[in-house]
């Protein structure tokens, strides 16, 4: 019994002592994805086929992607339960997954309930949006009812949920909504991204990354002004356990040694 004591207490003292290092502990891992958004001037079996080939098996679709021939061009907010079903057989062969959908609109509950239902059926476990204000307590609810987290996601300005001061008193009382914080954008508006990131402390559910550069033009990762150093380590502090997806916003009609490059760069610098 003392033997087992002793063990206990060592492991919750180094446990402690990770934390107060700001190092992650085995249950403190973030994951990395790509945001389909990257790839969307292409039909969907490509761009699966695109951001199978860098490497991930996370990706992030968006409601308003037209998906060319194989499902009609319809959108992917417009998918009936057969098509859900055969888009996730498709991403299934290459071995991804959806975890998470941006849905843009939403005017009123009928739509809103036919986001989260189709978020149900795609088995998601986020909708990135940007709701109205008004909205934000029936959407908290709706979230509650379907077991699917909010991240409410940073355009730049004049974009209401641009500042991150603003965006927590939103988003404040409410469990089930959090931020998507989008670093580029905020760098676009003028604001830290590590700083945005700190003031947001515990209600960060995901990331959008990008880089820029001083004429604050989307670039490869690591070659423009964001300093991704402080941002890992300010993750680390707040012991971030989501996911980081990689949204490559240029050179789009052919973008996929981009976005390899931008994968290995977040192996290897954001970890």
């Amino acid at each position: 019994m003392k033997r087992r004591s002793i063990i206990l207490i060592l492991l919750i003292v180094s446990g402690a002592a990770l934390m107060a290092f700001g190092l992650k502990t085995a249950k403190e891992e973030w994951q990395t994805g790509v945001a389909l958004y990257s790839f969307n001037q292409h039909p969907f079996p490509q761009a699966i086929a695109m951001a199978d080939s860098t490497g991930t098996k996370l990706v992030e679709g968006f409601s308003f992607y037209k998906l060319g021939p194989a499902f009609n061009n319809l959108t992917m907010a417009d998918l009936s339960p057969s098509d859900v079903e055969r888009m996730k057989q498709m991403l299934a062969a290459k071995g991804l997954s959806m975890p998470s959908m941006y849905f843009s609109g939403g005017k009123n509950l009928a739509e809103w309930k036919k986001y989260f239902e189709l978020g149900r059926e795609f088995g998601l476990k986020c909708i990135v949006c940007e709701p109205e204000k008004k909205q934000l307590g029936m959407i908290d609810s709706l979230a509650g009812v379907y077991k699917i987290k909010i991240a409410i996601h940073e355009h730049e300005k004049p974009d209401i949920y641009c500042d991150p001061d603003s965006l927590l008193k939103f988003i404040k009382g409410y469990k089930n909504i959090g931020a998507c914080a989008d670093i580029g954008h905020w760098v676009r508006s003028g604001y830290d991204p590590v700083k945005s990131l700190e003031k947001l402390r515990g209600h960060v559910v995901e990331l959008h990354i990008h880089d820029n550069d001083k004429a604050q033009k989307d670039v490869d990762l690591g070659t423009g002004t964001i300093d991704f150093a402080a941002l890992t380590k300010e993750l680390k502090q707040q012991h971030f356990t989501g996911i980081l997806f990689y949204e490559c916003e240029h050179d789009m009609k052919n973008n996929t040694q981009n976005v390899k490059r931008g994968m290995a760069y977040l192996q290897a610098n954001v970890k």
